[in-house]
């Protein structure tokens, strides 16, 4: 089942399976801002990710001498949503620890997403993680929305540019393959904007370390002056992300509060790198907002 909350310049629509945003449209010029989830491209518009981001190693981590097994991203973005409180411009949903969920992660959770309309063109996206359990819960979360680029037609992906603020150099996590390679650190260099290129993608997403500082990621045309601008409020990785091997006319700009694992990875989940750990009645909160112009 789908929802969708406006304030008379946006529509945005969020499907329950997944709490995962679907569709936001500029109700004047009527442009489509998300990527349309081409099952022959990528299947998917905006999955949310937990208990994990990225992948482990063999598909499986340790707990107390045990081993579980779970896919890339976790379970979250394939699961159903419940819709606990709505307004005509917010919607909060929630996940909880399940029957399903604690065969393949044994702590129970609540998991909110909350999306919100805020000012005339922007949408912010809370996420909260709730420690239900008597033990400490070991957790990634973050999220993964694609936008189309381009926007309009007689536009082309390359005429695209993304600008990220603060301009600085960033410490940039490199992948071997889909873990992360701590000795292959490198630097991304922000003074001036990016110009958008497929071939920047051939090695997997741009991940740039954010150190839980606030940080802004914009997809801009540079003549037509349209595009998305994400600000990011306290995660500890961004990435930047498209399928390089396709014609794939999106990008996903991703905040993650957690990382794929390392090629040394031991497995034990509560040793892994960037992983959160919260006390039972704790929560934990991360948030995002994009303006659609």
């Amino acid at each position: 089942m789908t929802i969708s909350i406006e304030n008379g310049h946006l529509k945005a629509t969020i499907n329950e399976h997944g709490a995962e945003l679907i569709s936001v449209i500029n109700q004047q010029t009527k442009i489509e801002y998300m990527w349309q989830a081409d099952a022959k491209i990528w299947g998917r518009h905006a999955p949310n990710l937990f208990p994990i981001v990225g992948r482990l190693k063999d598909n499986q981590y340790e707990y107390k001498q045990r081993t579980y097994h779970l896919n890339q991203h976790g379970f979250a973005r394939d699961s159903e949503f419940t819709v606990v409180n709505r307004t005509p411009s917010q919607v909060r949903l929630r996940l909880q620890a399940s029957e399903a969920s604690l065969a393949v992660y044994p702590f129970e959770f609540q998991f909110d997403v909350i999306f919100e309309l805020l000012a005339t063109d922007i949408i912010n996206i809370q996420y909260l993680v709730t420690n239900t359990d008597v033990k400490i819960l070991p957790f990634s979360f973050g999220g993964h929305p694609g936008f189309n680029v381009p926007l309009q037609s007689g536009e082309t992906f390359e005429d695209y540019q993304i600008t990220i603020k603060p301009n600085k150099i960033y410490e940039r996590q490199v992948l071997n393959g889909p873990f992360v390679d701590p000795k292959r650190l490198t630097s991304l260099d922000t003074h001036q904007s990016l110009p958008v290129k497929r071939s920047d993608y051939l090695n997997d997403a741009i991940i740039i370390t954010l150190n839980e500082q606030p940080v802004q990621i914009e997809i801009m045309h540079p003549t037509h002056h349209h595009g998305i601008s994400m600000n990011i409020d306290n995660a500890k990785y961004a990435g930047i992300w498209t399928k390089a091997d396709v014609s794939a006319p999106f990008l996903c700009l991703e905040p993650w509060w957690g990382i794929a694992d390392t090629i040394d990875a031991t497995g034990n989940i509560e040793n892994k790198m960037a992983i959160n750990k919260i006390n039972p009645g704790e929560t934990q909160r991360g948030s995002y907002s994009i303006r659609f112009f």
